[in-house]
């Protein structure tokens, strides 16, 4: 598995390994209809206690990128709901671009850096 976890990180671990199964969905190391590993599995190949991964996957349910399958487990399942996702997305954007503003970024750096984050999603 390719999560990788930074255990010296200010963010949550659970939020680390959320963000690392989107990107692994956004890159299709992941696809529609992978099981992931039980979350005994995961946390034993990651060193991190099951409630965090148990975390982890919850909140992916909630958003819409994976179901919970008794006897399956946790399922790559995305949800296409685009509206509700430009919403998402709009609010995030907005805390991110305000960083950026307050550290003087132009919107040119920021385009730019857009169209180097979409073009790797669009090389897979």
């Amino acid at each position: 598995m390719f999560i990788q976890i930074d255990f010296n990180s200010d963010e949550a671990i659970y939020m680390q390994l959320r963000n690392q199964i989107i990107m692994g969905i956004a890159t299709s190391r992941l696809k529609e209809g992978e099981t992931l590993p039980s979350v005994r599995q995961l946390a034993g190949i990651i060193g991190i206690n099951m409630h965090t991964v148990n975390k982890a996957y919850s909140v992916l349910r909630q958003e819409g990128f994976v179901t919970i399958d008794r006897r399956k487990g946790a399922v790559i399942s995305i949800n296409v709901d685009k509206l509700k996702a430009l919403q998402e997305m709009k609010e995030d954007l907005q805390v991110v671009l305000a960083k950026g503003c307050c550290k003087n970024i132009t919107r040119e750096e920021t385009h730019a850096l857009i169209d180097e984050i979409f073009d790797e999603y669009s090389r897979l």
